[in-house]
């Protein structure tokens, strides 16, 4: 091999890899390729974007009987972060997510349903010890073997919520009318797991 032909470490990492056909099995969620994200309305004229930097999660999937496959989230409460120090610490207080008191957001999959590449995942959302359901619709990004030999899977979702269903009902009336937080919550999943050892 010539020197112009070799690749680097790099390269060989980005290199295309065959995706796997049956992904089915147990994964757990790779918390340092994975965004747990969120953006609302910021004194109805601008959006405010975060995400949650601690958490964990598992997924059983069926590729076959997608009906049999199951997903479990927690997130720490405290590990929010919008960039801004000071509103981090309001949406910490008691006027928000009270973290002393409500240390974990869950997420527990009731429901799973597959059309070709795309996933709806429906399940019980619980903060502030309030659990309502939601559905995700989610969009495969593929699967393929990392240079270790780890069987990865990655998804990209979303969905929105009004936070008032769970008890986060803070907020401030502008003097031009309307509100300083828009109630209307949207969640941004972007997921990357990784196969359990068998």
């Amino acid at each position: 091999m010539s020197f112009f032909n070799r690749k680097t470490a790099d390269e060989q990492f980005d290199a295309p890899t065959t995706a796997v056909e049956d992904i089915s099995g147990d994964y757990t969620i790779d918390p340092t390729h994975t965004r747990l994200g969120f953006s609302t309305r910021h004194a109805m004229v601008t959006t405010v974007r975060g995400q949650f930097t601690e958490f964990s999660g598992t997924a059983h999937v069926d590729a076959a009987n997608p009906g049999n496959s199951t997903v479990s989230l927690t997130i720490q409460t405290a590990s929010i972060d919008t960039g801004v120090a000071d509103r981090d610490g309001h949406l910490k207080s008691a006027d928000f997510f009270d973290v002393d008191n409500n240390k974990e957001i869950t997420f527990s999959s009731t429901k799973v349903e597959r059309d070709g590449d795309d996933w709806v995942i429906t399940g019980d959302l619980t903060i502030k010890g309030v659990t309502k359901p939601i559905t995700v619709e989610f969009e495969s990004n593929g699967s393929a073997r990392d240079p270790f030999g780890n069987l990865r899977i990655g998804f990209e979702g979303g969905t929105s919520i009004n936070r008032k269903d769970w008890g986060l009902t803070w907020n401030a009336a502008l003097e031009t009318g309307g509100v300083l937080v828009s109630e209307k919550i949207k969640l941004e999943f972007d997921v990357s797991a990784i196969q359990n050892a068998s």
